[in-house]
């Protein structure tokens, strides 16, 4: 128990938690470096206060959640192909959507982890919320194989602990109440056990086997084995800087007040006048003094086109697709696939990943198929589309290969089965076979095709 509990404070002292903690935040869009950030000002002693005065605008970007979604989307959206029709159901009839989560939970904490549990998949992550379970993995030092790991989760800090630790030969779950010692709640387990129940003894576990390794699979979000936060961090954070500082400087006048007649004043006695000035929005003056404001003009036009500069630079530094390049009306097909390789380079790197974790969870459910098949999403010019396959139909004379294709195309590639078979029907019935009767019986003859 004593060694669940190092592993569990050794996670989240890591520098692999701190990250997947940090990139949950901005994908959750809880940007922590505006959301932390305050205002201050100098006193006339030369201390740094907190501004109360001047408003504090914490606008959080969505950058980071928009750069995921639309990479893990762009490759996972359409689910796995398999060669066989059998293994789709033996992971699971929901394991593209536990993919689809176990990858997202990759690309934004650097790295996630499968876990196969006898007919589908759980996945673990490897920081987040404060109330999510969380999975601190041991590696083999050797090698750098992952071998066994601990999943903990706490809903508050004044809560109960609950743990996990996974070994190659079964699991056992612990229980730690604060302030007092840990407890075993759940003895070493098999991973896959068989039950039977029956009237007198209920349900009883009467044998249990493991898996041919460890059922637990890594699953990194990119060849460097890094959170996509990582790079790309600092450019979210300047650009929510200058939003918010804009905004700031827009919603309090940039007013700055001369006193005339005021040479005896001394610092103290400005200080003073400045801070009736700020919190009462009125000062009283002497007779022969006079307080004049002065308004400068905000500069906006450099911190619009920085701003600008910024999210184009984001979005290349990413990988990722602007829409905005090719959201006109008169956009070519080849226009629309320039614009999609960088997210394509990307998403190939992204696609390595996948299929190593793929591999590797194949063999601990003790599955035999390969070459897994992913379908992108793209955005296409549906006319120019239809217009090249319909073109090249009179090179390819083959109908079925053309419906179902332009089907695709329009979005209905499901309904191409049921199509085919109307248009056959239609086909049948448009055929007349002429009947000859020769009269000498009342049977009529073969007909005369």
């Amino acid at each position: 128990m004593r060694f669940v509990q190092d592993v569990i404070n050794q996670h989240k002292n890591s520098e692999l938690y701190e990250i997947a903690v940090i990139g949950d935040q901005y994908d959750r869009q809880q940007n922590t470096t505006i959301t932390e950030y305050e205002r201050t000002i100098t006193t006339i002693r030369g201390e740094q206060i907190p501004d109360r005065w001047s408003p504090n605008h914490k606008m959080a970007s969505n950058f980071f959640y928009r750069f995921i979604t639309q990479l893990n989307q762009f490759l996972l959206g359409n689910g796995v192909t398999w060669e066989n029709d059998d293994t789709a159901k033996k992971l699971g009839e929901d394991f593209d959507t536990r993919l689809q989560e176990l990858g997202r939970a990759a690309l934004v904490g650097g790295i996630a982890f499968g876990y196969f549990n006898r007919d589908h998949m759980e996945v673990f992550k490897a920081g987040g919320n404060y109330d999510e379970a969380v999975f601190a993995p041991l590696v083999d030092v050797e090698n750098g194989a992952l071998k066994a790991g601990v999943r903990f989760w706490q809903i508050a800090k004044d809560k109960p602990t609950r743990a996990t630790l996974y070994e190659i030969d079964g699991y056992t779950e612990y229980l730690f109440e604060p302030g007092k010692n840990g407890e075993i709640i759940k003895p070493k387990t098999p991973y896959v056990v068989f039950s039977r129940t029956s009237e007198v003894n209920g349900t009883e576990i009467y044998n249990g086997k493991n898996y041919d390794g460890f059922p637990i699979i890594p699953l990194w979000g990119n060849p460097h084995k890094q959170s996509e936060i990582v790079g790309i961090r600092n450019s979210i954070d300047c650009y929510d800087l200058i939003k918010n500082g804009f905004a700031n400087d827009l919603d309090t006048a940039q007013i700055y007040w001369i006193i005339k007649n005021a040479g005896g004043m001394s610092d103290v006695d400005l200080a003073k006048f400045m801070d009736k000035l700020v919190t009462l929005k009125m000062a009283t003056a002497d007779v022969d003094q006079d307080i004049q404001p002065v308004t400068v003009n905000i500069p906006h036009e450099a911190r619009e086109r920085l701003l600008d500069r910024i999210e184009r630079d984001l979005y290349k530094d990413f990988g990722a697709l602007n829409i905005d390049e090719i959201k006109g009306g008169a956009v070519t097909a080849t226009q629309i696939e320039a614009a999609y390789e960088p997210l394509n380079t990307k998403a190939d790197q992204y696609e390595y990943c996948i299929l190593e974790f793929l591999n590797q969870l194949l063999k601990i459910a003790g599955i035999e198929d390969e070459n897994p098949t992913f379908t992108r999403s793209k955005l296409i010019n549906v006319n120019e589309s239809v217009q090249t396959v319909l073109q090249a139909a009179a090179q390819i004379d083959d109908d079925e290969y053309i419906t179902r294709k332009i089907l695709t195309i329009l979005g209905d590639g499901d309904k191409a089965d049921e199509i085919l078979k109307r248009r056959a029907a239609n086909e049948m019935n448009r055929i007349s076979i002429p009947i000859v009767d020769d009269g000498e019986d009342n049977e009529p003859d073969e007909p005369d095709v």
